[in-house]
């Protein structure tokens, strides 16, 4: 999927988190979109899945043969965020089976919970995870989910070294075939494996 944006900009109130913004991300481009906290990257990440619309500007979405309509655009997404929450009422088991209703998640429910690495836990209530735990269970329902677009936003949040290794190599496991954008405060970590490193907002309010 190709999304471009062109002069994009997103006001709250009176206070510009970002303006005049022109990015373009191309199909089964790999992107690290960088910035420090404030500077606007969740709140792109937001507009680009379609749950903020831009106050200025335009954002477009392209399959490579027509234009797609922004209210289609989330079957065609993933995506993880520390500021996310998961159904904690659920089991492990409860949400995977949840989440399988309504986007493609190709592995069957044990293969999921196994590549979490969470077969301790799968009919333990969401609210009883650890951060570390919970974060693996937004990762790897956004990485092995199949979409076009992936979005991930500071993904490295509680993950330990052993957590950090797992995401790293699910991303390559998964990533081939899609879209990836991911949002960091600048940890290389988080995007070894993208081949661009872009600082869309410095000057772009």
């Amino acid at each position: 999927m190709l999304i471009t944006l062109k002069n994009a900009g997103k006001r709250y109130n009176s206070n510009w988190v970002f303006r005049n913004l022109a990015v373009e991300f191309k199909s089964l481009g790999k992107y690290a979109i960088i910035g420090p906290n404030g500077s606007g990257k969740s709140t792109l990440l937001r507009i680009i899945s379609g749950i903020l619309t831009l106050t200025e500007g335009k954002i477009t979405y392209s399959d490579g043969v027509s234009q797609l309509n922004i209210e289609t655009i989330y079957s065609q997404i993933s995506l993880s965020a520390p500021y996310l929450d998961i159904p904690e009422e659920y089991s492990l088991r409860e949400f995977i089976s949840f989440h399988k209703n309504f986007k493609n998640l190709p592995l069957s429910i044990s293969a999921t919970i196994a590549r979490m690495e969470l077969e301790y836990a799968e009919n333990r209530l969401l609210k009883y995870f650890s951060s570390g735990m919970k974060q693996r269970v937004k990762l790897g329902i956004a990485i092995m989910t199949d979409t076009p677009v992936l979005m991930l936003d500071e993904p490295a949040t509680a993950l330990d070294a052993n957590a950090l290794d797992w995401y790293q190599n699910l991303m390559v496991e998964y990533g081939a075939g899609k879209t990836i954008l991911v949002f960091s405060n600048n940890k290389p970590e988080e995007y070894i494996f993208c081949n661009e490193v872009l600082t869309p907002f410095t000057n772009n309010r």
